[in-house]
Formats: C-alpha cells, structure tokens, sequence
C-alpha cells in the first residue's frame, strides 16, 4: 500500500509545482484516503496570462489510461519543467479521474486514485 501513497504525493508534488508555474499565490490540497483509494482535493489560483494553458486540462488529467506507464514513469512525476504539459499527462495517467471546475481566477478539481 505504501507503493500507492507515494504515487498520491507525487500527483500533489506535481500540481503544486505546475501551479506555481502558473504564477499561483494561493495553492491548496487535502487528501481523503479510505480502503478503496484516496481523494485528493485540489485548489490553485494563477494568472489571467496563463488561462490559455489551462483549456486542456481535463483532456490531459481525464484521458486514456495505461496502467504499464503508469507503473514504470510514475516516479518521474515532478522532475521535468515546472509547467510542462508532459506531466500533466504523466498525473492523468496515474489517475482514475477527475473532475475539474473553473472559476474566477482558480481552478477546483477532485481526483481520484484507486489502489
């Protein structure tokens, strides 16, 4: 189970740094584990020069899953550039899904990990 958790740190890890990247002062998560998996809530706000950027994130955290790449790259997770797409892609990935809302100025997704 351990093996799991630290994949949940590594997705917080991840968007931490991607949302700082994206100019955020105001970078908030909590995770809800229980038997099955864990919920991690996640709130950050970023700079209106950066809002293009955000238009693909649900493609990005809800796309096609692959459990292969997901157990060989998911400790790359946070070691590219901050900002990059590419681990955003690794994140969608490592997850099941997620639900993302967009509101002035802040971006309020839930994901879900199961283990």
């Amino acid at each position: 189970m351990v093996h799991e958790e630290k994949k949940v740190a590594k997705i917080v890890e991840e968007l931490t740094v991607y949302f700082f990247a994206l100019g955020a002062d105001t970078v908030e998560s909590k995770i809800h584990r229980d038997g099955k998996g864990a919920v991690i809530s996640f709130l950050a706000d970023y700079k209106p020069e950066y809002a293009g950027r955000l238009k693909k994130l649900d493609q990005f955290l809800n796309g096609p899953k692959n459990d292969g790449i997901e157990d060989v790259y998911w400790e790359l997770a946070g070691s590219g550039d901050p900002g990059e797409t590419s681990q955003l892609l690794l994140v969608g990935m490592m997850i099941d899904r997620a639900s993302i809302r967009m509101e002035e100025g802040y971006v309020i997704m839930e994901l879900y990990k199961e283990f």
